[in-house]
């Protein structure tokens, strides 16, 4: 994956991140619809747990970032 492609993609799911965390995204997938991004069992969460579920996702994507602009070999 060229360097743009990655910044783009990091771009793209950091906007995804932040509407769950700060723009009403959690609400909205609060319910049947948290099994679309999550799985099965996150049918019951909350919008707080989504929002946890969110962030430690991003806080996730920005260490794999960081570790994909290093070393290359690790992007997908």
């Amino acid at each position: 994956m060229t360097l743009i492609a990655w910044i783009g993609w990091f771009a793209a799911t950091s906007l995804f991140w932040k509407w769950i965390l700060s723009w009403g995204g959690a609400e909205w997938f609060a319910g049947w619809k948290t099994f679309l991004i999550v799985d099965w069992f996150a049918a019951v969460w909350s919008a707080e747990q989504i929002k946890l579920y969110a962030l430690l996702c991003w806080i996730a994507n920005g260490i794999w970032f960081v570790i994909g602009l290093v070393y290359p070999e690790y992007r997908w």
